[in-house]
């Protein structure tokens, strides 16, 4: 199954503290959401990966902000059953492709898209999406392009959501608000639960 059918909405998460990382992905799924970009911007998050793969085995875990190769190669070692990158040069799409995992790459533009398509690549993440034109640019992109699904993630909330899963070209979204730096920081899980809910039943 496509990775964009599996939730309609996939937490993006920042962990700075891998104690963190194993209770939150709990209270994701148990909130409904067993997708889980854990993003390569802190020390701590090949670790999260590592641990929530062999923890967590109900959680689909993911690594994002996919920029080289040697973020691949150290992420599928940790565990990442995906990869999601915020852009795309050749030489990291060809990366991704020989990597044997799933893989979103980042487009931003119809050219973008293009050149992905070309390679066979139909299954993207729209990013920034707020900021590259959000529901109405997609709504433009399926008229040329009805064969492309997206994953927008960039700027999106609970109450924009919605707007962005009524599209026929998105699959799911990326979100942030999931799991506030507080909450994770507090170690409040059942405030983490309580928002995966709430966007487990957008669809």
């Amino acid at each position: 199954m496509s990775l964009l059918d599996l939730a309609p909405v996939i937490p993006v998460v920042v962990i700075d503290d891998v104690e963190s990382a194993v209770p939150m992905a709990r209270a994701l799924v148990a909130g409904g959401l067993p997708v889980i970009e854990v993003t390569l911007r802190t020390p701590a998050a090949r670790e999260a990966i590592a641990r929530i793969a062999a923890e967590v085995p109900e959680a689909t875990v993911g690594a994002g902000t996919i920029r080289s190769s040697e973020d691949i190669s150290a992420s599928v070692a940790a565990g990442a059953r995906f990869l999601v990158s915020p852009g795309t040069t050749l030489s990291l799409v060809e990366a991704m492709d020989s990597s044997g995992v799933p893989y979103l790459p980042g487009a931003a533009t119809v050219s973008e898209v293009m050149a992905l398509v070309e390679r066979g690549v139909k299954e993207l993440k729209f990013f920034p999406a707020e900021a590259a034109g959000g529901v109405p640019y997609l709504k433009a992109l399926a008229g040329p392009l009805p064969d492309v699904r997206f994953c927008p993630t960039g700027g999106i909330r609970v109450n924009t959501a919605a707007d962005y899963l009524a599209l026929p070209n998105v699959g799911c979204v990326g979100g942030t608000w999931l799991t506030p730096a507080d909450a994770l920081a507090a170690g409040d899980w059942g405030r983490v639960e309580k928002l995966a809910s709430e966007a487990a039943a957008l669809r």
